[in-house]
């Protein structure tokens, strides 16, 4: 970690993009979203030709609901994933819920074209980096039993396994202080 650049804007909003080498984390907003869930692309919006997947509009759909209930929490909220190569808008990452004691919940995923490229995992790893810089202490996410790309992605970012609920399986990583 540590590759990855915070760009910080002029207003009360403490990040707008995360940056990685080949990747663009661009904070959606509740209009953005809303395009997302209907999959309508607006003018300024260039998808992947299979974003957004059924995935995405689950994920999109949770930070709707959160941004109706608690406002912007912005850093803390859901980011597309863009990659520079294209300028293509490939998957989503963010994060779930609230932070409560140091701790939040993390979610992810790609459309099917963009997998086994491991930009998973570099979203990932811009994600920890930025709640570290922000204080906190651990991350958590839960996958499925069946989806062994997701395990080994959250496994290459530091995560460990912590339990199995059903077919869920839950994983977590503790973040060091901010340097």
């Amino acid at each position: 970690m540590g590759l990855y650049c915070f760009l910080r804007a002029a207003s009360l909003l403490p990040v707008t993009e995360l940056r990685t080498p080949r990747l663009r984390l661009h904070p959606i907003d509740t209009a953005e979203g809303e395009r997302i869930v209907g999959r309508r692309a607006g003018a300024g919006d260039d998808w992947a030709e299979d974003f957004p997947f059924d995935g995405d509009v689950l994920g999109v759909r949770g930070f709707l609901a959160a941004a109706a209930a608690y406002g912007d929490r912005r850093p803390f909220g859901h980011y597309r994933i863009t990659r520079t190569a294209d300028g293509k808008a490939i998957g989503g990452i963010g994060f779930k819920g609230r932070s409560e004691n140091g701790r939040i919940e993390v979610g992810y995923g790609l459309a099917p074209s963009a997998r086994g490229n491991g930009y998973a995992a570099e979203a990932l790893a811009a994600l920890l980096d930025l709640a570290t810089a922000h204080g906190l202490s651990r991350v958590v996410a839960e996958t499925t039993g069946d989806n062994v790309a997701s395990r080994r992605t959250l496994e290459r970012a530091g995560f460990r396994h912590t339990g199995s609920n059903d077919d869920l399986h839950q994983y977590e990583v503790l973040l060091g202080a901010p340097s």
